[in-house]
């Protein structure tokens, strides 16, 4: 059986498939298709993470159909070019991020049936199937989950103490968790093993944030950024993600630090001080253990915990700083 590069018009196939049909536009075709003038539809393009295409036939009608809809936002003034561009950039990015996820997942899926008794002899033409299988509802649940974070973040913005002198600002308490020594094992171990055990460690991590009402940032391989406006249930996440994690033998040993303060959220992401410091104390936290700012100490009530200020330590652009241990009261 042939690999995937080797398949005569493999990437063809996938793309019409996924599409529903042949590009067969150039940047200015589709641009005229737009009615658009072509700089602003080349920054759309680019905002969208791709790369431009001069004098090629790359575009479809669905390119042309997304530029004039996006446009006529700006057009009639619900949106100026800058915000429709930043908009069309997070979209891009995030779509670009889940787009990988996916595939990433169904190859191996694909994998899976190639190997049992329902191999059809090339993973192409398992592919073509999955696509007709899943790209259909998974595009609804796409919309669904859209809408549902749309309304949950709308809701945020006043649940989470933003004032109204900038609606960026929020009061939080966030979280930091990586893993240990985690370059160390990288180098040790092959690349299936430490891509399941990032793999099941975001898992967990997205799990147990979502559990606790807290909203997971980002992950980057080796850590999570997490906030909760609550900061006993940002405490019970850090505790409970050490528990399902740290203490299993089969996974690495992880620290988390947790800060609170005000953060400004731009783009998905927060930004602040309380960011820095919470991923700076992961450095001072031993191997399965939390550390937490003062500020997030004195959040917490006196009759369900008790902290302990552990020795001042010069730490990265916040000089000396006394960390603190938390325990919970009998």
């Amino acid at each position: 059986m042939k690999e995937p590069d080797q398949e005569p018009g493999a990437p063809e196939l996938l793309e019409h498939a996924i599409l529903g049909e042949v590009p067969a536009l150039d940047a200015l075709e589709v641009a005229e298709e737009a009615g658009v003038d072509v700089d602003r539809a080349r920054r759309l393009w680019r905002a969208l993470g791709f790369p431009e295409f001069a004098g090629e036939r790359a575009f479809t009608a669905a390119d042309a159909h997304a530029l004039r809809e996006v446009s006529a936002v700006v057009d009639a003034g619900a949106l100026d070019d800058d915000t429709a561009v930043n908009l069309t950039r997070a979209v891009g990015q995030t779509m670009a991020r889940l787009a990988d996820w996916e595939v990433a997942n169904l190859v191996q899926r694909i994998e899976q049936i190639e190997a049992s008794d329902d191999a059809t002899g090339s993973r192409v033409t398992t592919a073509l199937r999955m696509v007709d299988q899943v790209q259909a509802p998974f595009e609804r649940l796409l919309v669904y989950a859209f809408r549902r974070h749309l309304a949950a973040a709308a809701s945020r913005v006043e649940a989470l103490g933003s004032t109204d002198e900038d609606l960026h600002t929020i009061d939080v308490t966030v979280g930091f968790v990586d893993i240990v020594a985690f370059t160390a094992l990288s180098n040790e171990l092959d690349e299936d093993r430490i891509g399941d055990l990032v793999e099941v460690f975001e898992t967990r991590c997205a799990d147990i944030i979502a559990a606790h009402r807290g909203r997971m940032i980002k992950s980057i391989g080796d850590s999570v950024l997490f906030v909760n406006d609550d900061p006993v249930r940002a405490l019970e996440t850090a505790e409970q993600v050490i528990s399902v994690v740290g203490r299993d033998s089969r996974m690495p040993d992880v620290r988390a630090g947790l800060a609170s303060g005000s953060v400004v959220m731009r783009m998905g992401d927060v930004f602040g001080r309380p960011v820095n410091l919470a991923a700076r104390l992961t450095a001072v936290a031993r191997r399965n253990r939390v550390i937490v700012d003062r500020a997030t100490a004195e959040l917490l009530p006196d009759d369900g915990f008790s902290t302990r200020p552990l020795p001042a330590r010069p730490v990265r652009g916040f000089g000396l700083l006394e960390p603190i241990t938390v325990r919970r009261r009998d």
